[in-house]
């Protein structure tokens, strides 16, 4: 699968009120703490790929991010799979994997249409927005449709952010 997202710094308030008003569908809140790994034998950081152990509400999540695929989006193949945090903890650091970095946000998810919407409040970082839709194919087509989405919200595609949310913790370090 291939997951086209495009991420924005933004002012949460004024978004949940143009969410409902164009009939933006709630769905939840999360708390997420997620982990993120690096290999023994190449480095994330160089290669653009991620590994991760999400936590949400007692559920972990082992997440596989491969390159982004493109210069303007977040685009890119990724692989998810429900397993036990604390296992998969010990399994991937007797492996040689180590653990890069943390990231602890709050998530607020909506729904419109074939786009998620998530409203995320980063620890350390601020409030950011993530739009995202799932495809097999037709990438272009899929951003271009987030990019229009966005424009509607007054997010011009020159102020979207490519840096991930480790990245950004990272570099503040």
């Amino acid at each position: 699968m291939i997951e086209i997202e495009i991420k924005a710094r933004a002012s949460h308030q004024r978004l949940k009120k143009m969410l409902s008003d164009m009939g933006a569908t709630f769905f939840a809140v999360e708390n997420h703490s997620d982990t993120y790994y690096n290999a023994p034998h190449r480095d994330f950081a160089q290669t653009d790929e991620a590994l991760r152990i999400r936590s949400v509400n007692g559920h972990s999540v082992l997440t596989y991010k491969g390159q982004k695929l493109d210069t303007i989006s977040k685009t890119r193949e990724e692989f998810e799979t429900e397993v036990d945090g604390e296992n998969t903890r010990q399994i991937l650091l007797a492996l040689g994997f180590v653990a890069s970095g943390n990231v602890s946000k709050k998530r607020e998810i909506f729904k419109h249409n074939d786009i998620t919407i998530v409203l995320d409040t980063v620890e350390g970082l601020g409030e950011f927005m993530e739009v995202e839709i799932v495809t097999e194919s037709d990438n272009d087509a899929a951003k271009e449709k987030l990019f229009a989405f966005l424009e509607e919200l007054g997010i011009k595609q020159e102020d979207t952010i490519r840096t991930s949310y480790l990245e950004m913790i990272l570099k503040k370090q």
